[in-house]
């Protein structure tokens, strides 16, 4: 049955026409991901903890797939559970699986520490964001190989629900964070089909609210995700105890609802029972979502802008609540502070070495990447395209990976026949 909430408005592709096939467009943008290297190297990026440590902490790959098993429970829940929608007219979950599983693509080894550390090193040369990577991947190399970067044709709705930001780095006084590359401003007019972008969705929060109903679903969808999730493997690993629960509270001031959440954790701690009660708690984040009708200037042009995600406020507070004790215990931690330090000398080191053999004029003095990855650096028309193009380099690093760069690099022991590979 065709599915009315959608049109062609929503199909078209960033490029050419794609050939129609047994698939909808949706499904075939989720495909495309899932087949990909870069949806794979996932795998070996930090989430909470380094990847590899232990084998069962979660990892940016596995998070991506609760994240999208999430979206897709919303999907069917508001479908059911509003009255707007229909069997005819609903918000596709292929769709929201596919942005879903993207919206961790761009991100650097060493978790959000890296991320902080790749921005400041390309602070002259346009900034870095872990969505405005995501954005780059599909659009413009997730099939880069043997000389060739291509992206992977997305259609204009798989486009704009991985738009989380849509504010331009150079829009910033201060680019720190939430903005997209200058050079991506072609990807919001796509997305708005060159439709003026009103005056009161000025730079910064406003514009970078402005966000499709399968963007919103997917942010509550991460939300939910690393707020529960986090605090599990925090309890997991022992970086999270009751006590330390206990004196985080005394030292906040916590509302009635908030001190009974906290009570209820460290029951579940003390009973051995924290997955299965942060487990049945995203349950309930899923059944605090809601949909209603909303205008702005794309709503009559596209129903993916008719229509807003409300989550209920006590659920939302519930999610802040957790963020803030993983926050504060864990990622506040000593140890992990020693590792995000570590993570952030090691990305610091590659960039220097690369800088200094790339960036001048592009002909490199000793081949230190792949020569098709050279052969671009060498034929990029300025500074700034050069620079990003090693940027690519390292945020497509696995956590390992860039461990054993550096230790190429840098280690005068580390170089065996074995250590090269």
């Amino acid at each position: 049955m065709n599915n009315t909430f959608y049109s062609n408005f929503d199909y078209a592709c960033a490029e050419a026409p794609r050939t129609a096939d047994y698939r909808t467009p949706f499904e075939r943008d989720r495909d495309r991901i899932i087949h990909t290297s870069a949806f794979r190297r996932l795998q070996a990026k930090t989430q909470v903890f380094l990847s590899g440590e232990y084998d069962f902490y979660r990892t940016r790959l596995t998070h991506s797939l609760e994240v999208a098993q999430i979206g897709r429970a919303v999907c069917k829940y508001v479908r059911y559970a509003s009255s707007q929608f229909s069997d005819s007219f609903f918000i596709d979950s292929d769709l929201v699986e596919a942005i879903c599983l993207s919206h961790d693509l761009g991100h650097p080894p060493f978790g959000h520490a890296g991320e902080r550390t790749l921005n400041a090193l390309m602070k002259e040369y346009g900034g870095f964001e872990g969505n405005a990577q995501s954005l780059r991947l599909v659009t413009e190399i997730i099939y880069s190989e043997q000389g060739n970067r291509k992206g992977m044709n997305p259609t204009r709705a798989f486009v704009d629900g991985i738009l989380k930001y849509k504010t331009l780095h150079r829009q910033y006084k201060n680019p720190d964070h939430h903005f997209i590359y200058d050079d991506q401003e072609d990807y919001l007019r796509f997305v708005f089909d060159k439709n003026a972008i009103p005056k009161e969705f000025t730079p910064g929060k406003p514009l970078n609210k402005l966000r499709s109903i399968e963007c919103q679903i997917m942010d509550w969808a991460d939300d939910t995700a690393y707020s529960l999730n986090d605090v599990a493997d925090g309890i997991r690993s022992g970086f999270i105890t009751i006590q330390q629960v206990e004196r985080w509270a005394s030292e906040h001031s916590l509302s009635e609802t908030d001190s009974q959440h906290v009570a209820g954790l460290c029951s579940a701690m003390t009973s051995g029972n924290v997955e299965h009660v942060l487990g049945k708690k995203i349950g309930g984040f899923i059944s605090a979502c809601a949909v209603k009708e909303t205008d702005n200037f794309m709503s009559p042009i596209t129903n993916r802008y008719r229509f807003s995600l409300e989550i209920d406020p006590e659920i939302k507070k519930e999610s802040e609540l957790y963020k803030n004790i993983a926050l504060n215990i864990v990622f506040q931690s000593p140890q992990l502070q020693q590792l995000e330090h570590k993570g952030d000398f090691i990305l610091r080191k590659i960039f220097s070495a690369l800088k200094e053999n790339y960036l001048n004029d592009g002909t490199p003095e000793m081949h230190l990447l792949p020569r098709d990855v050279e052969q671009h650096i060498a034929e990029a028309p300025n500074l700034q395209q050069r620079a990003r193009l090693l940027c690519d380099q390292i945020a497509g690093m696995t956590d390992g990976f860039a461990v054993r760069t550096f230790k190429r690099l840098f280690e005068p022991e580390f170089g065996s026949l074995a250590d090269l590979i």
